[in-house]
C-alpha cells in the first residue's frame, strides 16, 4: 500500500448530514456563531487491561488498593490529551480502548496515527481496531468495531480468532531458576492457548514486580483476537525484529509514515472491507505472542494518537 501526500490536508466532510471539519464546527444561536475547536489527540481513555508483562503494575504504576477503574485513569492521564506518557499492553492480547473528541474522518489517504515506543530493530505491533459511533450513543458498541488489516491480515501464518489463558501465579512459591542469571523463575505464570500449546512466561532480574494485572481479582485472565506471526528473531546472540509493512501499533517507529493508519483499511468479521465515513474509538491489542530470552515477551506499548488532518 502506498501512503497518500494527502493524508495531512485538512478536509471537510459531510457525515449524515453533519458538518464535520478536522479542525472545528460551528454552532448558530441567536445570529452568533461559536466555533468548537477539536483536539487531534486522544480525548478519553475507555478501558485498559493488559495481558501480563514484564512492564504490567508499572507502566502505568499499580499502588495498593487500586482498582481498575484507577487504572483506567491512570492509563488516560499517560496518553490522552498529548500528555506523551506511555502504557504497556504486555503480552498478547492486552488492550487499550480510547476515543476521540470529534469523528476522525475516512478521506484520501491515511487519517490518524498510533503512536509508540518503536525504535530500529525493536518492532512490537499491535492490531487496530475501530469504531464509527453510527447510532450516537457516546459508547463504542460490539456490533461497530472492524480490524485495520494490516499487512499480514490476509497471510497464512496468521491466525484469526486465537485465543489464550494467562493464569494468575502463586508470588510466595518457590521459583524454578533458569540456566541464564537473568531468568528468575521460568515456571512463572503459566499460559495456554486454543492451538493446543501451552507454556509458561519467564519471570527475570530486571524486573522485580508481578506481571499479571494486580486490580484484577481472578485467577485467570482469557483474550482473543488475531495473533500474527512471530517477528523477533536472534542472531549472535542479539534479539531484534523487522517492522511489517503496514497496518499496526508500534510497529514502525512515530516520524515513519508507515505508523500512520488508513480508515479504509477496516475490515469486517469476513475479511471483507468495509466503507466507513469516520471512526470514533479504536482499541490496540498486543498481536504477538512470543518471548525473547532477557528481553522478555513481545508487547506493544502506546504512548498516544491522533488526527492527520487536524494540525
Amino acid at each position: 500500500m502506498k501512503f497518500s501526500d494527502k493524508a495531512n490536508i485538512a478536509k471537510t466532510f459531510l457525515l449524515g448530514g453533519i458538518i464535520l471539519t478536522s479542525l472545528y464546527s460551528c454552532s448558530s444561536d441567536n445570529d452568533t456563531t461559536e466555533p468548537v475547536v477539536y483536539s487531534k489527540y486522544i480525548s478519553e481513555v475507555l478501558d485498559y487491561m493488559p495481558a501480563p508483562g514484564q512492564f504490567t503494575n508499572d507502566l502505568p504504576k499499580y499502588n495498593t488498593g487500586d482498582t481498575k477503574k484507577d487504572m483506567i485513569q491512570k492509563a488516560n492521564d499517560a496518553i490522552a490529551k498529548g500528555a506523551n506518557g506511555m502504557i504497556h499492553l504486555g503480552g498478547f492480547g492486552g488492550y487499550v480502548t480510547f476515543r476521540f473528541d470529534h469523528t476522525v474522518a475516512n478521506g484520501e489517504g491515511a487519517d490518524f496515527k498510533i503512536l509508540g515506543n518503536t525504535f530500529a530493530g525493536s518492532s512490537e505491533p499491535g492490531i487496530i481496531m475501530v469504531a464509527w459511533d453510527k447510532n450516537k450513543n457516546g459508547k463504542p458498541d460490539e456490533d461497530e468495531w472492524y480490524e485495520i488489516a494490516g499487512s499480514e491480515y490476509f497471510k497464512d501464518t496468521t491466525i484469526k480468532n486465537y485465543s489464550i489463558t494467562y493464569y494468575k501465579p502463586d508470588e510466595s512459591k518457590t521459583p524454578v531458576k533458569g540456566s541464564a542469571n537473568w531468568q528468575t523463575d521460568t515456571e512463572y505464570i503459566r499460559w495456554e492457548d486454543n492451538q493446543g500449546s501451552k507454556g509458561y512466561l519467564t519471570k527475570n532480574s530486571f524486573h522485580k514486580q508481578s506481571y499479571y494485572p494486580t486490580w484484577l481479582g481472578e485467577s485467570s485472565i482469557t483474550f482473543k483476537g488475531t495473533k500474527i506471526a512471530d517477528n523477533f528473531k536472534q542472531n549472535n546472540g542479539i534479539w531484534s525484529s523487522a517492522a511489517f509493512e503496514f497496518g499496526y501499533a508500534d510497529n514502525a517507529t512515530n516520524d515513519n509514515d508507515a505508523s500512520n493508519i488508513d480508515i479504509s483499511w477496516a475490515v469486517d468479521k469476513s475479511g471483507k472491507y468495509v466503507k466507513l465515513p469516520g471512526i470514533d474509538f479504536v482499541k490496540v491489542y498486543s498481536a504477538i505472542r512470543q518471548e525473547n530470552g532477557m528481553l522478555g515477551e513481545v508487547s506493544t506499548e502506546v504512548t498516544g494518537a491522533y488526527d492527520l488532518r487536524i494540525k
